[in-house]
């Protein structure tokens, strides 16, 4: 892994300036870029999003950006997915029925409204930690976010889920597996704690990056 630049992969997502603005609010001097070779280069990757299934994966496809970012992925190096960025990583989402990018094992699914509960989930809830990690560090469990979503994410695999949330059900709003991170909710939205969980992340990025650099040789 070489030391490279925090790259916001730009697929016109309606969060992707917000999200550039909080990175570089913790001093990540992020690239926005749909460049696939900005992708290669990237020292960690973000893929924010807001909207709906079907459009994301459609322009990431018409970017040429679909490839790139599994491989990327494949390769475990620092991955950050916000919002539709981590709804993209499963296997499909019930809106439109839309295949994702099939990283993590699971579906997207939409929360069933009822009188006391309103679709979408809008506004600030509790993320509850289930395991300790670089990217949560010093972020107090119970602590609260920003969400806006009407589909919830649900997986196969327990030990993927981070962070749980309770609306009507409860779902994971933190992914992790290796070097992946993925909130539910919007960091950039979500004050000092959002903005802890940004800077944990480039740190912990920055961190990995120099660990897997190597020893020049002597002279």
């Amino acid at each position: 892994m070489t030391h490279g630049p925090v790259v916001v992969i730009d697929y016109d997502a309606g969060n992707l300036r917000s999200v550039s603005r909080a990175l570089g609010h913790v001093g990540a001097e992020p690239v926005v870029s749909a460049d696939p070779a900005d992708i290669d280069r990237a020292g960690a990757l973000v893929l924010p999003g807001v909207g709906a299934a079907a459009d994301t994966m459609a322009k990431l496809s018409e970017r040429g950006l679909v490839e790139p970012i599994l491989e990327y992925i494949a390769a475990d190096r620092p991955f950050l997915g916000v919002c539709m960025g981590m709804q993209a990583l499963l296997l499909r989402s019930e809106e439109g029925d839309t295949p994702c990018l099939g990283v993590l094992p699971g579906e997207v699914r939409r929360f069933e409204p009822s009188p006391d509960r309103k679709v979408p989930h809008m506004g600030w809830n509790t993320v509850e930690w289930l395991r300790e990690h670089p990217v949560v560090e010093g972020v107090p469990s119970g602590s609260y976010f920003y969400f806006v979503h009407s589909y919830h994410p649900t997986v196969s695999d327990a030990s993927l889920a981070l962070g749980e949330t309770e609306y009507g059900v409860r779902f994971p709003s933190v992914l992790a597996r290796g070097h992946l991170v993925a909130t539910q909710f919007h960091p950039e939205k979500s004050g000092e704690l959002g903005l802890r969980i940004y800077r944990n992340f480039v740190e912990w990025a920055r961190r990995l990056s120099t660990a897997s650099s190597p020893v020049p040789a002597a002279t």
